[in-house]
């Protein structure tokens, strides 16, 4: 079999599984679990075998006419470099460990069947992103993603966070899709073509007349769909949604789309230095603002958000000083730590019956409850703070390394002012990444009080993949030295200079924060604890619901809880915050755009209702009365109809007469 055929079955596999298991999901229930984790597996296995075959050689390069335009053809093309083969195997491994772990996660679920099939579409849509060489049916993917986001974190559509939380998610990415598909479109326009080794060839022509437009265009796109500053604010509430759909977000797709589709047309972006430096200042508030919000969360689920957020502001920053290898590497670190941090997170969650840190620092012995996700929890977070020798400290250095370079001009690329900007803010991130990450495991598994409740053992189809992913998350970081000849050929590995700055602050900001929750612990033993909602023998999907259901009843806020034991309110003093409502970018939204737009709509429903309506309404009516009027004319009598003919008449003849007189006497 070819490596193009293989490569076409890798995103088929789990499209048909998706259509299989919603024909079949109701009827045979029991191919459910088999049609949801058996073709992931399939499509993850066969994207190795392209991966290696591959072997970061020359990129593989296939199409066939899709349908004649009549302008710019679209084809159903296949582009396979070291990027798409790199990204399709990160795609079809952590896919395979969310249905994997959703089969013990949901194992009740009534609406699991539309969940698994919604997975694999899911899956199946970032895959043809990965491999598509075309960027109309790349578009395809994006948008199919959109809608299956939609979907799934409204999979607990009784409460009503998961039901605004979709409609946020869907209409802000929304709002970026709008000026993308311009910029796609105009891009096409100028370079003749959907081909992406064709638009390439164009850029490289410098036959893009406009390549500011466009690449600003399309960082519209790219910013709703990698929730980047200033249309990142769906993605935390989006944690409204099961665990394991946050897991395939937040790691292999959605949010990886936008990062990967910058990679794939750098040359565009570097071709305009102020589009350069647009993504620049982006990338740099995204991650100091986003570690700042994290580090204020009360709610576990959403301090990874945030940290997503960051990350992903990590590999902007690093595309946006022309190092797209360093944020591919990032992106693929990141890829597994995350993974696993979000589904540990959901093992936690079952466990404890909260997803509240501030009840959770006051349970003990949650590390013995659930030792598992103890431990690999604690690597994740490791690899996140970016601590040697873990995955993330070898990818987020080839960051620092890159924007070093740029901030020094040693870039032919990327101004240099993009350069500052990028590494002065991922050395800030770097320490507040550390502080929210100790953060998050001292108040987690170091809590005091109470005996955390015993639940048993998780289901081992949960436990097993937190191992799985581990071990990228502590060695993939090893390869980065044989991962360049995959990319564009450029070293990943740490330079002293930068090792020893990441490296530096992130242990500053790891002591700080230790620092700040051994003088806070004594103050937590006199603060009573919130709601707790947990049932020993609910399934973990019901436990998260009901966890984020009462989150709001306990403390009055989504994000935040008013804990004066959080070392984050010692560390951030007034700016806790301001931090803990994400700066207040949703309020902003909210008077800038959303009561416009309520406004505006209850103005044309008072319009629709009143004015237009009235007519329609009056002309019935007018309608109805003339009926009744001639209705009440017809009696039936003939003696009446006869003298009204008979008056009639008279009339017509007294008007006659008239009528000739005065002619006469004129």
């Amino acid at each position: 079999m070819t490596t193009t055929t293989l490569a076409v079955l890798v995103p088929l596999l789990p499209f048909l599984g998706a259509v299989a298991g919603l024909l079949l999901g109701r009827t045979v229930p029991g191919f459910v679990r088999p049609l949801a984790v058996l073709p992931t597996l399939a499509a993850a296995v066969l994207a190795v075998l392209v991966a290696v075959r591959q072997d970061g050689g020359k990129a593989i390069d296939a199409a066939t006419q899709l349908t004649p335009t009549g302008s710019v053809p679209i084809d159903l093309a296949l582009h396979l470099d070291g990027f798409a083969a790199l990204a399709a195997v990160l795609v079809g491994v952590v896919a395979s460990c969310v249905q994997i772990y959703s089969t013990g996660y949901l194992r009740d679920d009534p609406r699991y069947p539309s969940y698994a099939a919604l997975v694999s579409l899911f899956t199946s849509a970032m895959l043809l992103v990965v491999y598509s060489g075309d960027l109309m049916v790349l578009l395809v993917g994006w948008e199919i993603m959109g809608i299956c986001s939609y979907f799934l974190v409204g999979h607990y559509w009784e409460t009503p966070e998961a039901r605004a939380a979709s409609l946020k998610a869907f209409l802000v990415t929304k709002l970026g899709d709008v000026p993308f598909l311009i910029g796609l479109f105009a891009l096409a326009a100028d370079a003749g073509t959907f081909r992406i080794t064709g638009i390439l060839g164009a850029v490289a022509a410098d036959a893009i007349e406009h390549p500011t437009l466009i690449a600003l265009l399309l960082l519209a796109g790219v910013a709703g769909k990698s929730a980047q500053f200033p249309l990142h604010t769906w993605l935390p509430d989006a944690m409204a949604g099961p665990t394991p759909v946050s897991a395939l977000i937040h790691a292999a797709t959605m949010v990886a789309a936008g990062i990967y589709f910058v990679a794939r047309l750098l040359p565009l972006f570097t071709a305009s230095a102020a589009a350069m430096t647009v993504l620049a200042v982006m990338a740099a508030v995204t991650m100091v603002g986003s570690a700042l919000a994290a580090l204020a969360q009360d709610d576990i689920k959403r301090v990874l958000a945030y940290s997503t957020i960051g990350q992903l502001g990590y590999m902007s920053g690093a595309l946006a000083v022309g190092d797209r290898g360093a944020a591919v590497f990032h992106l693929l670190s990141h890829g597994a730590f995350k993974a696993l941090l979000f589904l540990a997170a959901g093992v936690i969650i079952h466990a404890v019956g909260t997803n509240s840190l501030a009840a959770m620092s006051r349970m003990s012995g949650l590390a013995k409850r659930v030792p598992d996700a103890y431990w690999t929890m604690t690597v994740a977070l490791l690899a996140l703070a970016a601590i040697p020798p873990f995955a993330g400290f070898f990818s987020k250095e080839a960051v620092l390394v890159a924007a070093e370079h740029a901030a020094l001009g040693d870039s032919a690329v990327a101004p240099t002012t993009a350069g500052w900007f990028v590494l002065v803010a991922a050395l800030l991130t770097a320490l507040l990444t550390a502080a929210y990450a100790i953060r998050l495991w001292l108040l987690a598994f170091r809590g005091r009080g109470t005996e955390a409740p015993d639940h048993g053992r998780q289901p081992l189809s949960m436990t097993t993949v937190l191992w799985v992913l581990a071990v990228p998350s502590l060695a993939f970081g090893l390869t980065a030295g044989r991962l360049p000849r995959w990319f564009d050929g450029h070293e990943l590995t740490p330079t002293l200079t930068t090792a020893v700055l990441g490296t530096g602050v992130a242990l500053v900001g790891g002591l700080i924060t230790y620092g700040a929750w051994r003088h806070s612990t004594a103050v937590a033993a006199r603060t009573p604890i919130g709601a707790v909602a947990a049932h020993p023998d609910a399934e973990p999907a019901v436990s998260e619901a009901e966890a984020i259901a009462t989150h709001i009843p306990a403390y009055g806020d989504i994000a935040a809880a008013p804990d004066p034991a959080d070392p984050s309110r010692l560390l951030l003093g007034p700016l806790h915050r301001h931090a803990a409502a994400g700066f207040h970018v949703d309020t902003l939204y909210t008077a800038l755009f959303v009561r416009p737009v309520r406004a505006g709509a209850q103005l044309v429903r008072f319009l629709d209702r009143e004015v237009v309506d009235t007519y329609v309404r009056g002309s019935g009516t007018g309608t109805r009365w003339l009926g009744a009027a001639v209705r009440r004319a017809q009696t039936g009598n003939v003696q009446t109809y006869l003298s009204a003919l008979l008056a009639g008449s008279v009339v017509l003849a007294i008007a006659a007469v008239v009528l000739s007189n005065v002619n006469a006497g004129s």
